[in-house]
């Protein structure tokens, strides 16, 4: 029973993030990203049933959905495409590498969310502290890794991935010498989890392309990655011992994350995804002409879910509050499907889903919300808390290695070179063309 109640809501967790990550290649980079990891941790508030997590709701959300987001400024479009090569050093480069970069997402992800569930007057997480030693971690390995070193992950793209992992190394030793282990605990198995969920999400692109059927196998790989992620995240956080702190907040600590997780980066997705010009290129599959009204009003009615879900948290969620202010399960669960919702009808209208059906992956979405929202709804956490293995933790990471290995033989004993593969190591030298 005890497991049950520990697999089971992991699973709905890792349904949630899956999904949402899904949407979110959609609208990419950072913001896309962040909205999703709002979600992911939105589900795992909800089945913690705490109430004293249910206080610091909204800080804990835009910790997450920061932490998710910032592995967005990381390219790793070469690196799939080397998955679809033919030999085992390129293919297993590329599926490493993936593990690294999915690793980045769900590990500072995991460590900015445990760390705001940690956070208390008693014991303070110094967050003026955390942003200064990530973004000073973040130049400084860039600086040595790639400017100096010319430790080259995805030339001839960006290689801000070097950032990521400075500001995750800063993290790391903020979590460790002030003994952050619950926190460290997230950040490592939703590291693990996100790692894994995007070299086997790459290795389910390439083979579900083998296949011939008409669908979006790209959204495949990132289904997985939101996935391994979630599972891995939730694991992290119900196997930990969490300290309980105050079942209220003052208002005063609420107002801003509230309004940057709500209002500010659904509105910036708007902002980046909803453009004119985008939607054309994407409708005129639809046979919609240049000059039609459909852009103009799939723009504003988009902007206008954004700020009528907006007012409507503002209101409920702060306004009407008293102070400090608490919330309950009910609330809780609304806010997590309101806003999850509200990404899965971005989704819809930027894809021109909601015309043509020429989009399947799309009712998928609205089938694993559904699920979701139907199960969750009396699903509870066990929580088992464990100590920190790191012998374990080591062999964890060797078998997924391991296993990313097998996976590279299965995908080049599977096909030929095919269309966009990359080549990084074996490649003919260029051919200098005669003057």
């Amino acid at each position: 029973m005890k497991n049950k109640q520990l697999y089971f809501p992991m699973l709905l967790v890792a349904m949630s993030l899956g999904t949402a990550w899904a949407i979110r290649g959609q609208f990419g980079h950072e913001y896309g990203a962040a909205w999703a990891g709002a979600v992911g941790t939105l589900s795992i508030l909800f089945v913690a049933r705490r109430t004293d997590w249910y206080a610091k709701l909204f800080a804990a959300t835009l910790a997450g959905a920061i932490g998710w987001g910032l592995g967005g400024i990381a390219s790793y479009g070469i690196l799939v495409g080397y998955g679809r090569g033919d030999d085992f050093i390129n293919v297993y480069y590329g599926l490493l590498m993936l593990f690294v970069i999915g690793g980045l997402y769900g590990y500072v992800g995991g460590a900015l969310f445990g760390l705001a569930l940690t956070d208390s007057p008693q014991k303070p997480v110094k967050w003026h502290e955390v942003t200064v030693e990530m973004v000073v971690g973040a130049a400084v390995a860039y600086f040595f890794l790639i400017e100096e070193f010319e430790w080259y992950m995805t030339p001839p793209r960006s290689e801000m991935w070097a950032a990521v992992f400075g500001a995750a190394a800063a993290l790391t030793w903020y979590l460790v010498r002030n003994n952050h282990t619950s926190a460290l605990r997230v950040a490592a198995f939703s590291g693990l989890g996100g790692g894994f969920g995007f070299a086997f999400g790459n290795f389910l692109q390439v083979l579900g392309g083998l296949t011939g059927i008409k669908f979006n196998f790209w959204n495949v790989m990132e289904y997985s990655l939101g996935f391994f992620g979630g599972l891995g995240m939730a694991y992290g956080t119900f196997t930990s011992e969490w300290e309980r702190t105050a079942n209220t907040q003052p208002k005063s600590r609420t107002w801003f994350p509230l309004l940057m997780s709500m209002l500010f980066i659904p509105y910036v997705v708007w902002e980046q995804s909803f453009s004119v010009e985008r939607l054309q290129g994407i409708f005129s599959k639809l046979d919609f002409a240049p000059e039609s009204d459909i852009y103009r009003t799939v723009q504003l009615v988009a902007l206008a879910f954004v700020l009528l879900m907006a007012a409507l948290w503002w209101v409920r969620y702060y306004l009407t509050k008293t102070n400090p202010l608490s919330y309950s399960a009910s609330e809780v669960y609304a806010l997590f499907l309101g806003h999850w919702g509200l990404y899965v009808v971005y989704s819809l209208l930027v894809t021109g889903a909601f015309l043509s059906s020429y989009r399947i992956e799309q009712y998928l979405y609205i089938v694993n919300w559904v699920v979701v929202a139907v199960l969750i709804r009396n699903a509870e956490v066990s929580f088992a808390p464990r100590a920190i293995d790191l012998p374990k933790w080591g062999k964890n990471v060797v078998l997924v290695i391991a296993s990313i290995a097998l996976l590279t033989l299965i995908l080049i004993n599977s096909h030929g070179e095919l269309k966009n593969s990359h080549k990084r190591f074996g490649a003919p030298p260029p051919v200098e063309e005669k003057k």
